[in-house]
């Protein structure tokens, strides 16, 4: 017995138990899905709003109103490491204090059934797409991200709450797939040989040099293409067609390997989210990005 996720953008993605034969999972579910799921016990929600001009904008948010039954991570303290000499501005986060926050959730990756993880924001999917890849990156599939956001879940009528959930009792283990990402030493390797191809995700004046708001070098790494990040959805934060998202691949589809970046690992999954989408399961993410290459540049 299947579940659509009744997603005016998303037709044809279909939700499936685990014990299926086939096993096929939704990357995106509507504000109609999740809010005839907020008290299933199996469906774990996380508010990933964020700002990287004012890093407590998203805490401040959440605290003013969030949905029933969320909880609040943040990019730099839940979904990130401290910042070093090198591996860029957003390093991938200490995998068992995140798995501590999300056991905190409610989220347990043991059953036969995992709960289902929805991560949202407001802006365009550059967080929640954070954590719906650090979750696969770590072994739990049974993640998804909310179509149009927080913005979408107001549009639609639905309450809001100031309440924060107490925690829960989960058991999330982590079961890390490290050929998922790329350090700069393989990139630098690899990105020139045949069957692979280096995407560069910000927007095209940062591509090109242009503008460079954040580091301290402006340009993109030798051999990369761009495809924005932004154009994964439309301006209201609603996913293009599972259509749109294959004719923007259609040209990398024969790639052996699709190594992807943008500024410092974090809006790069909004463009992993867009590959899983077209059904290419090449894409690898450089974690540490572009804020990690000029590091070394500086030298």
């Amino acid at each position: 017995m299947s579940t659509r996720l009744e997603s005016p953008h998303l037709q044809g993605l279909e939700f499936r138990s685990k014990l299926q034969t086939i096993l096929m999972l939704p990357p995106v579910v509507s504000a109609a899905w999740l809010h005839d799921h907020l008290d299933d016990p199996q469906v774990a929600i996380a508010d990933c709003r964020f700002s990287l001009m004012q890093p407590t904008l998203g805490r401040e948010q959440y605290q003013a109103g969030h949905i029933p039954g969320a909880f609040y991570l943040d990019l730099n303290q839940d979904l990130s490491s401290p910042v070093g000499e090198h591996g860029g501005r957003h390093p991938l986060p200490d995998m068992a204090q995140l798995s501590s926050r999300l056991t905190a959730m409610g989220v347990d990756s043991t059953l036969d059934e995992p709960t289902l993880v929805v991560a949202y924001d407001d802006s365009r999917l550059a967080f929640a797409s954070r954590l719906w890849w650090l979750l696969r990156y770590l072994g739990h599939d049974r993640v998804a991200v909310l179509d149009g956001g927080f913005a979408g879940w107001n549009a639609a009528g639905y309450a809001v709450t100031q309440t924060v959930p107490v925690p829960k009792t989960g058991a999330f283990v982590p079961r890390s797939r490290p050929d998922q990402v790329v350090t700069m030493e393989q990139v630098k390797a690899q990105k020139d040989l045949p069957g692979v191809v280096l995407v560069d995700s910000r927007e095209a004046e940062r591509y090109r040099g242009e503008r460079e708001p954040i580091d301290p070098i402006a340009g993109h790494i030798p051999g990369a293409v761009n495809y924005p990040w932004q154009t994964v959805t439309g301006a209201d934060g609603y996913v293009r067609s599972i259509e749109a998202q294959g004719e923007r691949w259609e040209t990398l589809r024969s790639a052996q390997e699709i190594f992807v970046y943008c500024g410092s690992g974090v809006t790069a999954c909004v463009n992993l989210l867009s590959l899983e989408l077209a059904g290419i399961q090449t894409g690898k993410l450089y974690a540490g990005s572009w804020s990690d290459w000029c590091s070394y540049e500086k030298e």
